[in-house]
């Protein structure tokens, strides 16, 4: 066991088996996101300044007009390259001058990943040549957030085969379906679309066989046990094509189209039940053959850090998704260890003040338990300490039953920039997450989480690229935050349980955060796992750790894109309610984090520090 690890033992003995929630839960969060129209009016350019608005040079003007057409041309480029992304992003893209529509999921092979690899260099290389001090205040935003998006996926170059599009729960195969049926009718050339895209899906599989048949031939497939995970995930796909969760909902969606003859319905119908007959379930039967050719090349069954270069590309993996401010991997471990502690200090304190507790911690009775009362207590309960929130609605949908095991206990799905009132959030009734309370689970993907802050960022930010530009970090932290928040919200419970239940389930990320870093970076093995689980939480049951190893290494670094982002906003607010203290308004550092929007904490930071001087 690494000699650091012990630092946690200490106080998790104290609770031996409490933590032991170990429902591995993968709070699979959202898809896509949306834009507002580019502007093409460059006229008036002026600087701020504490005197009011001043006059800047031609030159300025000049070098703004051009780093708006720069950020617009490849927000354009990029939006239409695939029709899902266009369509999430945009209900109307007229609007934004995007005209044409290919059909086209994107591409999925070898040679393609390698050609945008030098697309980036490019992009990067023009971005470069703008003057960063002659940019406005906003633009230097975007420039900073472009770049390092840019740089950080430079540090994937030549590793591009290390990619893992397939996995058993937040693979391409288990959540493009529920994208797909999601797809929204705006218009008769909706549905034409959506089939001619879904009638391609068997042609996008079958490039993503052959990107893993090229992963094989060096080296660097899939264990066994994955394959079969992911397997098991297909075959929930194997539908019947008429009467199926893609169906129903192709049926309500044609519901919303104006001006749809019965006859026009019926031939639709029929033409949506041959697509997936010829081309849905063929998809899945090749991806799983597929699979099945591809048996015992995979040699590495370990984490990420196994493969020859696997910790050089895990670590591209966690900049990637956290944007961090730590310094260095150990850092972050550092970082990780000294909260789970503090989880840890702060549980053991209460039960030491309230031993009985414990009998409250399973089963806990929030005041509300169905989604409509939830969302409606938590929008008022935000009011005080969130900026208030433009109108929309939400439609609360379940997960069908065929898939409620290949996904995540709930999600939201972004609404695209022209219509952000419009938001929907699943929710899995399968009962292995009947453990899972309801109300912070809302919380993270509804008020005040991802929904309350898509629509914020939306109506405060008109920079089409940076709507387009993924941060999972500081959007998955920022939920998870705030779902942390809401068990101390007004819900029924009394102080003791809030806390006990908020640390305990801090803790629980913390641990899949931790465990993902020491098996994919640090090598730990499963024997490695099942030593530390028995010796500081007393696990022992090897069910248990064989399915938290084999979740670890089927989605390296998955949890450290909530755990990290946590941690971040986390330490930011500490930081400044020590140095404003009584002066320290929630409100406000929940604006700060908010106005800024997606980015790499890299970026952030410095801003908090300056909004925090201001406060000062």
């Amino acid at each position: 066991m690494n000699p650091t690890s012990r630092n946690l033992s200490v106080f998790h003995k104290f609770l031996t088996g409490f933590f032991l929630a170990a429902a591995l839960f993968l709070t699979g969060c959202q898809a896509g996101s949306p834009v507002l129209p580019p502007s093409s009016d460059y006229e008036q350019y002026t600087a701020s300044s504490e005197q009011g608005e001043t006059e800047i040079s031609q030159e300025e003007k000049e070098t703004r007009q051009a780093f708006d057409a720069f950020t617009e041309e490849l927000f354009i480029k990029e939006a239409a390259s695939s029709t899902l992304t266009l369509h999430s992003l945009l209900a109307d893209p007229s609007q934004a001058g995007i005209t044409e529509r290919p059909i086209s999921y994107g591409s999925a092979s070898l040679n393609d990943r390698k050609a945008d690899m030098e697309d980036t260099k490019a992009v990067l290389a023009q971005l470069e040549s703008f003057s960063f001090e002659q940019l406005d205040e906003d633009q230097q935003l975007t420039f900073e957030i472009l770049k390092e998006y840019l740089e950080t996926a430079l540090l994937s170059d030549g590793l591009e085969l290390y990619d893992q599009p397939l996995a058993p729960t937040i693979g391409i195969q288990a959540q493009l379906p529920v994208i797909l049926a999601e797809y929204s009718f705006y218009s008769k050339e909706d549905i034409d679309t959506y089939l001619a895209l879904l009638a391609e899906i068997d042609n996008y599989y079958g490039q993503l066989g052959e990107f893993e048949r090229a992963k094989a031939e060096a080296g660097l497939f899939i264990s066994d046990a994955s394959i079969d995970n992911i397997i098991t995930s297909c075959e929930a796909y194997l539908i019947d094509p008429e009467d199926n969760f893609i169906t129903q909902t192709f049926e309500e969606r044609m519901a919303e189209v104006d001006g749809l003859t019965e006859e026009e319905k019926a031939a639709y119908r029929s033409r949506h039940v041959q697509v997936l007959k010829d081309h849905f379930v063929p998809a899945y039967e090749g991806l799983i053959d597929t699979l099945e050719s591809l048996r015992g090349t995979g040699t590495n069954a370990a984490g990420m850090c196994g493969y020859p270069e696997g910790k050089a590309y895990y670590e591209y993996l966690v900049h990637g998704v956290t944007g961090m401010s730590y310094a260095t991997m150990d850092d972050l471990k550092k970082a990780i260890e000294t909260e789970m502690t503090s989880d840890i200090i702060a549980v053991a304190s209460v039960i030491q003040d309230d031993p009985d507790i414990i009998s409250q911690v399973y089963g806990p009775s929030f005041r509300f338990t169905e989604p409509e009362a939830i969302l409606s207590s938590l929008q008022e309960q935000i009011t005080a300490d969130f900026p208030a929130l433009p109108e929309c609605s939400y439609t609360v949908k379940d997960i069908p039953k065929a898939l409620e095991l290949s996904l995540s206990p709930a999600f939201y799905i972004l609404p695209p920039l022209d219509r952000y009132e419009d938001n929907v959030i699943y929710i899995n009734r399968n009962e292995r997450f009947q453990d899972e309370p309801l109300y912070p689970t809302l919380a993270h993907e509804g008020y005040p989480g991802h929904l309350y802050q898509t629509v914020y960022f939306i109506n405060k930010n008109s920079s089409p690229i940076r709507h387009l530009l993924s941060f999972g970090s500081y959007t998955e932290g920022w939920a998870t935050y705030v779902e942390f928040l809401s068990y101390f919200f007004d819900n029924g419970l009394n102080r003791n349980l809030q806390k006990v239940l908020m640390h305990n389930r801090s803790n629980l990320l913390g641990l899949h955060a931790y465990l993902d870093l020491q098996i994919n970076y640090y090598g730990w093995q499963k024997d490695d796992v099942a030593a530390f689980l028995k010796d500081v939480y007393s696990i022992s049951d090897e069910a248990a750790v064989s399915e938290i190893f084999q979740t670890m290494v089927e989605n390296p670094a998955n949890y450290l894109e909530y755990y990290v982002g946590y941690l971040e906003i986390a330490s930011m607010r500490r930081e400044a309610e020590d140095a404003l203290e009584d002066a320290f308004r929630p409100v406000e550092f929940h604006r700060f984090l908010l106005d800024t929007g997606p980015a790499p904490f890299t970026v952030i930071r410095p801003r908090f520090k300056e909004w925090l001087e201001k406060q000062l």
